[in-house]
């Protein structure tokens, strides 16, 4: 039985399939579409001819990224042309022949290959292009075909009710599809405006970064509206709602909101930069290797990373010992024996101090720059000295160069015959004559 309806299922089929070959106006639409096709290719070239930056065959890592994402719509001209061409053809086929369902096939398939086409050249993330590529398709298939009303109906009905809310099989793959395109969407809006801000070379480099910063809030806001708007939330509740919820956590989020505010006035004020050298009023200090909008983080010498929140710029004292200039200022002391050609001593440890590469000194160097021997005090045991010298950065980490320069100083006053004091006591025994008296025995 089974057999003998499969047997009369093919002859229909073959029945049916020949009866539409013997129809002149079958050939005469795939004629009209291969004629479409044709024209399509040719306008195709010829636009990507007279447009260079449509040009599919851009290359290389230092394309800004929406250049690389034009030249790409490069390949989208021919299918947009044919679609068109054929969305036409469609009405006139069923006005003049009486029937237009080969064409309206053809633009069916034209329209889900150029869908398909947008997910391999524009989606680079796996997940959200699966997502589109085995979800998307089909529906833009059943859409197209008439048959998606019908797919919801069904979808719809297959809800769970939990108190006032009704939770749908279709509103879950809404949500999902939906909300997955937007998150590609937002990263790729992300992505794209913050490269474009940061390649701006008459903004400077703290304006960049705030407006890029601020861009990416902006997306985040937008884009998670729009997810609010797919989920059928009502925003209009969701603004009182949040206008009571914002009173009630602006207290306990007083201090985020704090370091988020300091932050962009940070950006703004040029107080701090990536790379300074800032110094806490506890003493703690570091390079300034990172800025958020909620803390900055401080590299150490030792290579430990401080956290600092960015209200704390604000509120408290800090030194920022490179901002204005790199260059700074140090000094070593010393101590030689009193009996010591102080006056020789200060011209050796001067050429000492200049000889080291790091130190500024030479004679296109002005003079208060330059190292600069002088007694500081007269102490118990010698006279203590110092040397002041200029360097650019920090005398630390990589740039220990006040190390250098004590062993530098030493092995000078050594082979010049100085003596470095040591500590002296001056014992002095006197004999006074006092009387006493004997015991019996002694």
């Amino acid at each position: 039985m089974a057999l003998e309806k499969l047997t009369q299922f093919f002859e229909q089929l073959g029945d049916k399939t020949r009866d539409v070959l013997s129809q002149p106006e079958t050939y005469t639409q795939i004629g009209i579409i291969l004629g479409i096709y044709a024209i399509a290719f040719v306008l195709a070239n010829r636009i990507r001819r007279h447009t260079p930056f449509l040009d599919i065959k851009i290359e290389g890592d230092d394309v800004r990224p929406w250049r690389r994402y034009i030249s790409k719509l490069g390949g989208l001209i021919f299918p947009i042309i044919a679609i068109v061409m054929l969305r036409v053809s469609v009405e006139i086929s069923e006005s003049v022949l009486s029937q237009g369902w080969v064409v309206q096939t053809a633009l069916v398939v034209a329209m889900l290959l150029l869908f398909n086409s947008i997910i391999r050249d524009f989606i680079t993330h796996k997940m959200i292009a699966g997502v589109l590529r085995w979800f998307g398709i089909p529906l833009l298939a059943l859409h197209l075909l008439g048959l998606l009303d019908g797919l919801i109906e069904i979808l719809e009905s297959m809800s769970v009710s939990i108190g006032n809310i009704e939770i749908s099989a279709y509103g879950i793959a809404r949500v999902a599809i939906f909300g997955s395109l937007l998150f590609w969407l937002g990263r790729v809006s992300n992505k794209t405006g913050r490269e474009i801000i940061s390649r701006q070379e008459n903004l400077e480099l703290r304006t960049r970064e705030v407006a890029s910063k601020l861009f990416e809030v902006a997306i985040f806001f937008i884009f998670f509206l729009l997810l609010l708007q797919v989920m059928g939330i009502n925003l209009t509740a969701l603004a009182v709602f949040g206008g009571a919820l914002g009173v009630g956590l602006g207290f306990g989020l007083q201090a985020i909101a704090s370091n988020f505010i300091s932050g962009i006035i940070i950006l703004l004020d040029r107080s701090v930069a990536i790379g300074d050298y800032v110094e806490l009023e506890d003493g703690r200090g570091g390079t300034v290797r990172k800025l958020d909008m909620r803390s900055t983080t401080l590299e150490t010498f030792d290579g430990k990373d401080i956290v600092v929140p960015n209200e704390k710029f604000i509120v408290e004292t800090f030194t920022n010992w490179t901002q204005k200039d790199k260059s700074q200022r140090y000094r070593v002391d010393f101590s030689v024996a009193y009996h010591s050609d102080v006056r020789k001593l200060v011209e050796i440890v001067k050429q000492v101090v200049a000889s080291h590469p790091q130190v500024f000194s030479g004679e296109d160097v002005p003079i208060e720059e330059r190292p600069d021997c002088e007694i500081d005090s007269f102490g118990d045991s010698g006279i203590n000295m110092f040397v002041e010298f200029w360097m650019d950065g920090i005398d630390d980490g990589k740039n220990r160069v006040g190390g250098d320069l004590l062993l530098m100083i030493l092995d000078a006053i050594r082979e010049h015959g100085f003596e470095i004091p040591f500590p002296q006591r001056e014992v002095r025994v006197l004999n006074d004559n006092f009387s006493g008296t004997r015991s019996p025995g002694g």
